[in-house]
């Protein structure tokens, strides 16, 4: 509930979801400075200064380009390499093969490469590999098939880091691998032609926050410059890469990476490639998931991108690459469907995991006097495609590191693992796999994979413990501000004018805003667990809402039981239904408005 504390934004130093409200601390000065400079509202320079822009780098961080944001993709290491290689294949129009991730920034790479080689008027093959019966990244028998196939050269994309054994083995048969990647190293570096990682020790780009999918666009950026020094285009029309951007900011927003730098450019001009509709697979998902331009990180993250990751969790692991690089609108519109139903029945296997693994969550933090610094929870009989997501749920909601691991019948164990800020689980999980605790695994700062046996998982947790037990357990946890917003002024003017400090993701949170002393009509349940309402404002005005089932339960609760009233915390979001050009509130948080 509310109450009052000098360092209290709105009094509020326990909401209903247990955080404390802190308003964003910014200088008053540096704020004027910007208003006068730019010549911009207070509001956008109240932005910009809590996410230490300055006055010089302000114009570019609200238009971020392609061309003055995009590096030289020489300055990752092994880039020129695999450049020229894969330069010389397409000059002697030699057979290519992609072994892809089953993720979304799996997908969207596998289909950038795809497009771009359709672009140059070649085909290549694209393997993705299936999740329950290959598992994740590169395994000998398919690259034994591709060799068989006639493919003498292979490109992992999203993948590939930590496969040491398998391509030790594709080297000793023949095979020339370019890795392009992100995950963390472990182990040494992998037997390969080239590795493209931001993330090998040796590389000093510092492009560590790229998505696989930038990596992959870098690696066609240089393989395009290659082709023109060699006059390749001399009699053939050049591609035009930045047709590609959709696929890198579909990618780039569903894998969570920080969007900055060059991201921010990637997702920024990837939406309005989008917009435009010229991917006939991107809007077939986009018309599945019911996503409408403008497309921001929103429909990217929460309507198009679960859909496309579906396919990998339950259903064909190939069918988000099939849909990203396809031509035929027919096709793309059954493809889309059938993307649509997978996602419909992961939502019902992840809504039962979720249940068993809570339960179990519960159990074990009764049996500590305080909740532990991690949890690691394994049974048989889960299906590893929604591990990942009951993760990522049990991570938000307890705000610890969480490890969600599917054992089969054999005792052998496919586990996930979510993260908070504070904690680089990727290089924890590689330094298990150093330290010879678990069987494989890779991943990166705040998600992570696991392979292991049952009978590993004691060590692996006294591993975990041994690391994580200094972590904070009581630390407060806090809700950055930027201000207070009243219902009448909630316009779809303001909501476009704080879209210019997008786009809105990891590294760069969308603003939350507070509707003070709002009093709630016409609370109602929809959908799954959807609370839907009016806020009646101070000073008039009326704000349509919505808490989705994701906001914490005791927050929806509040706001359909309580009939004081409240301060919501939240974000705004356009709501174009039926034509008009209106905004709603997205609840993130409440609070009791009570004077101390």
């Amino acid at each position: 509930m509310a109450n009052q504390s000098a360092d209290a934004a709105f009094g509020v130093s326990r909401s209903a979801s247990g955080q404390l409200w802190r308003l964003r601390d910014v200088n008053p000065r540096e704020i004027l400075h910007l208003t006068q400079r730019l010549g911009v509202s207070e509001l956008l320079a109240r932005l910009l200064v809590a996410r230490q822009i300055s006055a010089d780098a302000a114009p570019q961080f609200l238009e971020p380009r392609l061309r003055d944001l995009l590096p030289d993709p020489s300055s990752l290491t092994d880039m020129d390499k695999a450049a020229a290689r894969l330069a010389d294949a397409v000059e002697a129009g030699e057979a290519v093969a992609v072994f892809g991730d089953y993720d979304v920034d799996g997908a969207t790479s596998s289909a950038v490469l795809a497009r771009y080689w359709k672009m140059l008027g070649q085909n290549l093959r694209v393997h993705i590999p299936d999740r329950q019966k290959e598992g994740y990244g590169p395994n000998t028998a398919a690259f034994k098939q591709l060799q068989s196939d006639g493919y003498q050269l292979i490109i992992t994309v999203d993948c590939g880091t930590m496969a040491h054994d398998v391509l030790q083995q594709a080297k000793a048969d023949g095979l020339q691998v370019i890795v392009a990647d992100h995950h963390q190293t472990g182990g040494g570096l992998p037997p390969c032609y080239a590795l493209i990682n931001p993330r090998r020790p040796d590389d000093t780009s510092q492009l560590g926050h790229l998505a696989a999918v930038g990596v992959t666009f870098m690696l066609v950026v240089a393989v395009n410059r290659a082709l023109r020094q060699r006059g390749f285009f001399d009699t053939r029309d050049e591609p035009q890469l930045t047709q590609l951007l959709d696929l890198v900011s579909l990618g780039t927003v569903c894998d969570v990476v920080p969007l900055e730098g060059v991201n921010r450019a990637f997702v920024r001009q990837g939406s309005l490639v989008i917009d435009q509709g010229g991917n006939i697979g991107m809007a077939a998902l986009a018309r599945s998931a019911g996503a409408t331009p403008p497309f921001g990180t929103y429909e990217l993250g929460f309507q198009m991108g679960p859909r496309v990751n579906a396919g990998g969790r339950v259903g064909q692991a190939d069918l988000g690459v099939r849909l990203l690089s396809c031509e035929d609108p027919e096709e793309a519109a059954g493809l889309a469907a059938r993307l649509n139903d997978f996602n419909a029945e992961r939502r019902n296997i992840e809504a039962q995991v979720l249940s068993e693994a809570t339960a179990l969550a519960e159990e074990k933090i009764a049996q500590h006097n305080a909740p532990p610094p991690y949890l690691l929870l394994a049974r048989k009989g889960w299906h590893p495609g929604v591990i990942g997501i009951v993760a990522g749920r049990l991570k938000d909601k307890y705000h610890r590191p969480s490890f969600i691991i599917a054992l089969d019948d054999d005792g052998m164990g496919k586990g996930s693992a979510r993260s908070v800020s504070s904690v680089d689980i990727g290089r924890l999980v590689a330094t298990a796999v150093d330290r010879q605790l678990i069987e494989a695994g890779g991943g990166h700062a705040m998600a992570a994979g696991v392979t292991l046996s049952e009978n590993q998982i004691p060590a692996f947790e006294a591993f975990l413990t041994e690391q994580l037990g200094t972590m904070a357990r009581d630390e407060t946890r806090e809700l950055k501000i930027e201000a207070s917003l009243t219902a009448i002024a909630a316009s779809r003017a303001l909501l476009e004018e704080v879209q210019q400090v997008g786009p809105f993701g990891a590294g760069n949170p969308e603003p939350r805003f507070v509707v003070v002393n709002a009093r709630i009509v016409k609370p109602s349940i929809v959908g799954d667990g959807h609370v839907r309402c009016i806020l009646a404002g101070e000073g008039g005005g009326s704000l349509k809402a919505m808490a989705f089932a994701s906001v914490p339960e005791e927050v929806r609760q509040l706001i359909l039981t309580t009939r004081e009233p409240l301060h919501i915390a939240g974000f705004l979001r356009a709501d174009d239904w039926n034509g008009r050009r209106d905004v709603q509130f997205m609840v993130h948080d409440a609070a009791v408005a009570r004077s101390a």
